[in-house]
Formats: structure tokens, C-alpha cells, sequence
């Protein structure tokens, strides 16, 4: 089979290197040409340094097109992997700390809440961008595979707005349904599951066990496991008061919802600092930070040991390949996809990105009806969608007071701060971002008026929050380089949390 794939922000290692070690790994693939792009020189000559060696040693004739110019990298590719950050670790950074001067703290900061739309403001803008470069010169009939974040909102651009067909990719029903299958005492293999609702905010509807609907069972399952109980307090608060186990990790769903971030002195008694992934403040940011930092510098190490293997017991678990596995060749693949809703989910509006279970071969991405889900764990859903829709129309029309609605709505930063605070937050980021929001040209200008004049709200200047690490120099890290290469090189960086439940 000959057809193209490229990789945009193809410098980010974990994705990059895994998703093409899962590619690779098909046999009809071995003759595939694979483009990688990005705007980071050394960053993307590092990656394709490694993935050309790993591709050589495994006894393959690909040679990577490696180039900074992505139309070049775009032109006549059929599938699209998007695994960009707008902005990079120094926007990223702003998008924490700034908010946690008024008080919002953010674990992750990079799906909802106010580092999440303002994350969309940046990544819209350039998806659409990429997505005119893919409809100009692209393969007719291109399919986007988005696993930048926000998901739900840059995917839902991509879709309204970039006139390209986009299905967002996420990782978190796999690992959360090996999660849920280990509490019962059982194997990923020997439960299925059905999640709905909206990416990070998935909902096991349905989890069985030779017929046996199991859902009744996880509440106690997870109260009484010794590692969790602990670990995924939030998690399991919202499963006691909704009913459903809701992915993607105690760190994500507490900023997602207002009720376990809002006061520092009760953050401590829902969160678990033994894995960032499980509430810390500011945990991503700094996990990649030291990914990125650790890369850099042992770069020649990475080089000097043993390559990937392409081999089936080596693919990893994320849907890209086995999307385009099952469209290529006709093998039947399920997984849970994020796409634009359209009546799939009955109880969610039409136009909002919905991830739920689909399917794939040769005929194409089939999406079944789900039909309503519960309906709390919809109302939980819709809260996020109406900030998820603002944040769109925000980021499309250059439009503030969207931008400044969509904060005052997001459920952990409404609960924080009040009106004048948030527009206050707003100007402040929107000025410390303004290399990267294009559209905002005008508000941008007014911002810093307004910021000159004095006239400003108290904030908590210094303010780390609740629970802040400090993130590990090179030298620190050398103290446990396995742990640090892991770190660096896995695109799900809460891995980790698996080890710390003795899953291995």
C-alpha cells in the first residue's frame, strides 16, 4: 500500500515516535510515506534523528521527509496526525500561573477551565490554518486525526469551521477501562464497556462481564481498593453522587467541575501528590517541562539505545494506527472517537463534540446511537459543552467579551472569581499571549489601556497554589534516568499512575 501520512508538531517525541512505531507495525504499511513538520528545528531534527534510525534498524526503506515548511509536508497526504502546542511550554506556563494569581488551580489547565480556552485560542487559530493548508494541497479526500488538545474544542473548529473532516483521538477510555477491569478483579479483555459524553468527561454507561452488567458494582469496588481510595477521591465522589465512573483521571475531573478546587484549604482532601496526574497543581506543566528539558540534554543517549520494535506485541494503544489500519485494509477496528455529535448522543446538543464508541473498516468511521446517557452525567456534560461553544466562537471571530463569557461560565473559574476578576485575568493573558492570538488584535490593545490605568483588582501576587511541585533540574532528574526517560518519551504522561497501582 503507498499512500502518505504526516506528522504536524511532529517534534513532540511521545506522540511521534509511538504513533509511527504503531503504523510501522502493520505489515501492508512498509511502503507508506511518512512527512514530518514542525516550526522547532532542533526539536524536529532530534525526533527524526531517532524515528529514521528506529525505521533503519527495523529494516525498513522509509525515508522521512523531515521539513519546516508544512505545506511541503502536507502536500498529497492522505491522513493528517496533529500533536501541535500552540504556544509551547511558555504560553502553557502563563496559562497556570496567571489564573492562579485570582485564585484558579489548575492540574492540568489544558482541556477546560481557564488555561483550556485560552490553550484554544492559540490552537485555533492555527488549526484552521492547517486545515486550509490540507484542503489546498492535501489528498482530496484527507482525514485529520487531531490529538492536540483542547480535543473537543479544536476538533469541533477543525469540523464547523476548517472544511476538513476531523475525528479527535483520545487515550483515556483505554486506560481508565483497565482501570475500572482491575478493581473487579479482571482483565481488560474480559469486560466491555461503553462510554459517552464529551473527551475527559466520558462516561462508563455500560461496563459488562459475560453479560453481567458490572456498573452497580464499581462504587464499592474503588472505596475499597488500596490504591485508589486514595488516589481518586474525586473520581470517586462523582461516581457515589452520579452513579457512573467518569474518565480521565482525579486531576483532570477536578478542575472540569466546581466543587473540589474552588477553596486551598479543602483542594488537599480530594487530591494525592504521589503522581501529578492525580491533582497537583500545575503537574503537567511541569511533567513536560522536564520531559522536554531531560530530551534535549540526554539526546545522544536516546540515540545510543536500542530502537523501537515494529511488531504487533509492541503497538501501543492508541487509535491512529488502527483508524487507518481498518480504512486501508479492512479489518474491523472499535474504539471510542470524538466527532461531532449529530444525534449520537441524544440528550447533547447536535453541534458539540461527542466521544462514544465507533467503528472501522474499509467502508469507513461508522458511529453508532448511543441514545441519552444518564441524566446528571448530561448535565455535567452540558455545563462544559455551553464554555466549550463559547470558547469556539471566541477563538474563530477574534470576539473577547465570547472569550470573557466563556471564563465567567467555565464551573471552576465561575466558582473562583467573580465578574471584574475574570475580565481582569482575561486582559492579563491576553496580553501575555498576544504573539500567539492573531485575532485579537484590537481587544489586545484595549487590554493593555485598561491594565495601565491602575484601576485594578487585588491578586495574589506569588501565589503558587495548593499543591506545587517544584519541577526537577537535569541533575535532579539524573538521579532515577529511567523514570526520566519514560517521562519524556511517552505521549500519555500519567502512565506513571499505573505503576503506582501495581499495574506495571
Amino acid at each position: 500500500m503507498a499512500f502518505k501520512i504526516a506528522f504536524v508538531g511532529a517534534g513532540s517525541v511521545g506522540f511521534t515516535r509511538g504513533l509511527l512505531r504503531d503504523l510501522l507495525s502493520v505489515p501492508e504499511f512498509a511502503d507508506i510515506e511518512v512527512a514530518f513538520t514542525d516550526i522547532n528545528e532542533s526539536q524536529l531534527d532530534m525526533v527524526t534523528q531517532l524515528c529514521q534510525r528506529d525505521i533503519r534498524e527495523n529494516g525498513l526503506a522509509i525515508d522521512i521527509q523531515s521539513t519546516l515548511d508544512r505545506r511541503e509536508a502536507l502536500a498529497g497526504a492522505k491522513y493528517v496526525f496533529t500533536v501541535v502546542r500552540i504556544g509551547g511550554l511558555e504560553a502553557f506556563a502563563s496559562d497556570i500561573d496567571i489564573p492562579l494569581r485570582y485564585g484558579v488551580d489548575q492540574c492540568v489547565g489544558d482541556t477546560l477551565c481557564t488555561g483550556g480556552l485560552m490553550y484554544a485560542q492559540r490552537g485555533i487559530a492555527e488549526m484552521l490554518n492547517i486545515c486550509k493548508d490540507i484542503r489546498e494541497v492535501a489528498h482530496p479526500d484527507c482525514l485529520l486525526l487531531n490529538y492536540a488538545n483542547p480535543m473537543a474544542m479544536l476538533t469541533w473548529a477543525c469540523n464547523k469551521y476548517g472544511g476538513v473532516r476531523t475525528v479527535g483521538l483520545c487515550h483515556g477510555v483505554q486506560g481508565d477501562t483497565r482501570q475500572v477491569a482491575e478493581v473487579l478483579g479482571l482483565g481488560k479483555e474480559d469486560i466491555d464497556v461503553v462510554c459517552a459524553g464529551i473527551n475527559h468527561q466520558t462516561w462508563f454507561v455500560s461496563v459488562k462481564h459475560r453479560g453481567e452488567d458490572m456498573t452497580g458494582k464499581l462504587l464499592e469496588a474503588f472505596e475499597n481498593h488500596p490504591v485508589y481510595r486514595d488516589t481518586e477521591k474525586v473520581r470517586i465522589d462523582l461516581l457515589r453522587r452520579f452513579g457512573y465512573f467518569s474518565t480521565e483521571s482525579n486531576g483532570h475531573d477536578s478542575e472540569y467541575v466546581p466543587w473540589y478546587r474552588k477553596r486551598p484549604d479543602d483542594i488537599g482532601n480530594w487530591i494525592d501528590l504521589s503522581v501529578w496526574i492525580n491533582g497537583e497543581t500545575g503537574g503537567y506543566l511541569r511533567v513536560c517541562t522536564e520531559g522536554r528539558d531531560w530530551f534535549k540534554t540526554d539526546f545522544p543517549n536516546w540515540l545510543a539505545a536500542p530502537p523501537f520494535r515494529y511488531a504487533p506485541e509492541e503497538r501501543g494503544e492508541e487509535h491512529g494506527s488502527y483508524i487507518i489500519e481498518g480504512l486501508e485494509t479492512g479489518r474491523v477496528y472499535r474504539g471510542h472517537f470524538n466527532v461531532p455529535n449529530n444525534g449520537i448522543i441524544t440528550n447533547l446538543p447536535d453541534d458539540a463534540i461527542i466521544e462514544a464508541p465507533g467503528y472501522v473498516d474499509r467502508n469507513g468511521i461508522g458511529m453508532p446511537v448511543v441514545g441519552d446517557i444518564p441524566l446528571g452525567c448530561a448535565a455535567v456534560c452540558n455545563a462544559s459543552i455551553s464554555v466549550q461553544r463559547l470558547g469556539v466562537e471566541a477563538a474563530v471571530r477574534g470576539d473577547d467579551l465570547l472569550l470573557r463569557q466563556a471564563m465567567l461560565m467555565d464551573p471552576l473559574t465561575g466558582a473562583v472569581c467573580n465578574p471584574p476578576e475574570v475580565w481582569q485575568m482575561a486582559d492579563e493573558l491576553l496580553v501575555a499571549q498576544e504573539r500567539w492570538l492573531p485575532q485579537y488584535g484590537t481587544a489586545i490593545a484595549e487590554a493593555k489601556e485598561r491594565l495601565a490605568s491602575g484601576k485594578k483588582v487585588p491578586t495574589r501576587d506569588g501565589y503558587r497554589g495548593a499543591a506545587r511541585l517544584k519541577t526537577k533540574t537535569v541533575e535532579e532528574q539524573k538521579a532515577d534516568r529511567e523514570a526520566a526517560n519514560r517521562n519524556a518519551g511517552e505521549a500519555d504522561k500519567a502512565k506513571e499512575k499505573k505503576a503506582a497501582a501495581g499495574q506495571g
